[in-house]
């Protein structure tokens, strides 16, 4: 395992310090440039939650809004990209929540528990054909999926966020991506 350089990590922590700091005082034009550095980043996250492009946007606009009331918040104790994601993610799921989305979740981890020599090989899949895929997966899967896969969130993490149990985010996985997988597989036989 490769480690890495203390000092690199403290330029990845710092990365636009200056500029943060200037947000945190109300600074407008710093915080136009915050919102120019991340924006695309961060609505790329937003879409990948929402499926939607408006609604995307909307998340986005809302979520750095609520990012720069809440600079104050942000320590410095990880990346500031990092640390606005999590707010973007969170604004996603609050609103999914509030429209009511019909989140499934089940809590019988064992029918995925073992992981097949078939489902650790490379496909030669797009991210686009995964999307698509994403599209028939139940709200709930395929927010998980979407955090995990998409994101690079844990199972922990996910179990945090959602308030459901660490196995229950795995099982909603492990169904998602058997259910991508035949998705695709019934795909390439129509094509």
């Amino acid at each position: 395992m490769e480690r890495k350089n203390p000092l690199v990590e403290k330029i990845e922590l710092n990365i636009h310090r200056e500029l943060i700091e200037q947000c945190m005082q109300g600074n407008r034009k710093a915080q136009y440039s915050i919102y120019q550095l991340y924006a695309k980043a961060m609505l790329n996250v937003c879409y990948r939650m929402m499926q939607n492009k408006e609604d995307a946007e909307d998340m986005m606009q809302d979520a750095f809004a609520d990012a720069f009331r809440r600079m104050s918040g942000f320590r410095f104790e990880s990346t500031f990209g990092a640390w606005l994601k999590r707010i973007m993610i969170n604004r996603c799921i609050n609103e999914m929540r509030r429209k009511k989305a019909n989140l499934q979740f089940f809590d019988d981890m064992h029918v995925f528990a073992q992981k097949t020599e078939e489902e650790s090989n490379d496909y030669g899949l797009t991210v686009d054909q995964v999307r698509k895929a994403m599209r028939d997966l139940p709200s709930g899967s395929k927010m998980i999926f979407s955090l995990y896969l998409l994101e690079g969130y844990d199972h922990n993490e996910i179990s945090e966020i959602l308030n459901i149990s660490v196995s229950n985010s795995k099982t909603q996985y492990m169904r998602a991506r058997h259910r991508v997988k035949e998705i695709l597989t019934q795909t390439s036989y129509e094509n």
